[in-house]
């Protein structure tokens, strides 16, 4: 069509980007596309627009086009070419929304990685739930994704740890820089249980006696928690091993023979700078102990030397700093930057009958995962932790979250899908199923809108997985649930009284087994059940 008017065919993109417009009666997608190409064809948008719309309109399952504004294309499929998305999701199942972008691709994703020296807390619980619904994610997209987490067993946040033990077990307060709480008590007496004459020893051996049972219990209790969240990894990986086996020193003589560190003030200083960094970061300190960023450093080369290409760190609040140093470290060792990617999270609150909850019960100072799960279960609790972007703060009320009422977003997901298994049951019943169906028949507004819905699925994926953004999906699914719900209200699935099944029942039939295959995809990306009975 563009030759016929004289100009290059090759300005038009090998894909054509469509959107969903907001307003149905421009029709069912539109595309820009006649705007972003028009300067490289030499023609004016409208007219180029109107051209491409000509063409359009002579594709098959194509039912109309027309141009709106300055050069939108507006594009109305014919029936079977909606139906055939229904089709479509059916024939997949299970890989409905599953693409090949990441194929190949070798991810470590690393989230929670909590200290050893307490219960998950609530922003580890966030990064729980969405770490997990992200590797999911990236899988479906082709990555070869490993879970990791790491796991702090070296420095002075543990001395505080076994200390804080020590002190329980001897029946004194907390150390003034220690940790609080029921499980110290608890944790202090299991090693005790396992230790009898612990309190016997030299006070070195004894703090370490402490310290060695005590982290096993805290993080055995750690993994327990995660794993009733419904998160599991692939590796736990030790912060102490790299020490132990010479990794940072190896890390540090590297950049050293390099020139990226240099000494100065009696410690040496990584030129992170020189990389983008704010500011140079110590990493040996002037007493000759390592600092924090040594063992990041040395992590990252174990990674990589692990064959991953790309390394996705999952952060809380005040952690921003390490974007610009971890970048600079790989830089630093000659890697490209862009194979660090670091998530920073904000913060959550608890809010019941309007009013912050302040403290558990059990850790004393901070509410945990096992106190969330616990007031909304763990399918609230980890729908209410994945459905907001995690550059946004945010409050959950633990009385919404625990209702059975459509106001509570993951009931009202949930509801949809169960409410489409009564369906297929009561189908089976009356001896119908939706095999053979004719999906030309789907022409009522509300059939469309849900048939589109559908269709949206694997590109509402895909961006999920680029832009690392797993809330996308929870938002679809509350959509589609919406739409599936205004379709039920309009559209008689199932014949009633005398009426004879037809072949628009059998067509509806498929469209609900669509919709109910979409929403048991969605929910399993956020790790969410999806029941079939409520």
């Amino acid at each position: 069509m563009l030759a016929e008017h004289g100009l290059d065919v090759s300005v038009l993109p090998a894909t054509l980007t469509v959107e969903r417009p907001r307003n149905p009666e421009h029709g069912d997608y539109a595309t820009n596309v006649a705007m972003q190409v028009a300067k490289k064809a030499g023609a004016n948008p409208r007219e180029l627009a109107t051209w491409l719309a000509a063409a359009l309109a002579a594709a098959d399952g194509i039912e109309s086009t027309d141009v709106a504004g300055p050069g939108f294309i507006n594009i109305r499929l014919a029936a079977d070419a909606q139906g055939a998305i229904v089709g479509k999701a059916l024939e997949a199942g299970a890989a409905y929304g599953n693409g090949d972008a990441l194929a190949g691709k070798r991810i470590n994703l690393e989230f929670v990685s909590a200290n050893p020296t307490g219960p998950i807390h609530l922003g580890g619980t966030r990064w729980a739930a969405v770490g997990d619904a992200l590797g999911r994610i990236l899988a479906t997209q082709g990555g070869d994704v490993t879970r990791e987490y790491y796991f702090n067993d070296h420095g002075r946040q543990i001395d505080r740890f076994s200390n804080s033990l020590v002190a329980a077990a001897l029946g004194e307060p907390a150390p003034e820089d220690g940790y609080a709480g029921d499980y110290i008590e608890d944790i202090a007496a299991q090693v005790l249980k396992q230790a009898p004459n612990a309190l016997d020893l030299p006070e070195d051996e004894r703090r370490e006696a402490f310290r060695e049972v005590g982290v096993e219990l805290m993080f055995a209790h750690i993994k327990r928690t995660l794993h009733d969240f419904g998160v599991d990894f692939d590796v736990y990986f030790h912060e102490n091993s790299l020490f132990e086996s010479g990794a940072v020193e190896r890390a540090v003589d590297t950049l050293k023979g390099s020139g990226n560190l240099y000494h100065e003030d009696g410690a040496w200083w990584l030129k992170s700078t020189d990389y983008g960094d704010d500011k140079d970061r110590v990493v040996i300190k002037s007493d000759g102990d390592a600092a924090y960023i040594a063992g990041d450093i040395a992590y990252f080369q174990d990674k990589r030397s692990r064959g991953f290409d790309l390394c996705i760190y999952m952060l809380g609040a005040d952690h921003h700093g390490y974007i610009g140093r971890l970048k600079a470290a790989a830089a630093a060792f000659g890697d490209d930057p862009d194979t660090v990617e670091v998530m920073i999270g904000q913060m959550v609150n608890l809010v019941r009958g309007g009013v912050a909850v302040k403290m558990s019960k059990r850790a004393g100072t901070v509410i945990t995962l096992d106190d969330l799960v616990e007031a909304i279960g763990v399918d609230a609790a980890r729908y209410s932790l994945v459905r907001s972007s995690v550059d946004q703060s945010i409050d959950i009320d633990l009385e919404l979250w625990a209702s059975t009422t459509n106001e509570n977003p993951v009931y009202y997901v949930q509801y949809a899908h169960a409410r489409l298994c009564s369906i297929a049951r009561n189908a089976a019943e009356l001896g119908l199923n939706s095999a053979n169906p004719n999906l030309g028949l789907l022409v009522h507004d509300r059939e469309g809108d849900l048939i589109r819905t559908i269709g949206e699925y694997p590109r509402v994926v895909a961006k999920a997985a680029d832009l690392r953004e797993p809330h996308r999906i929870a938002r679809y699914l509350e959509e589609l649930a919406g739409t599936y719900h205004r379709f039920y209200d309009a559209c008689r699935i199932l014949p009633q009284g005398d009426e004879e099944a037809g072949d628009l029942h059998t067509a509806r039939l498929a469209l609900c087994d669509a919709s109910r295959q979409v929403l048991a995809n969605g929910l399993g990306l956020l790790g969410v059940s999806a029941p079939e009975r409520m």
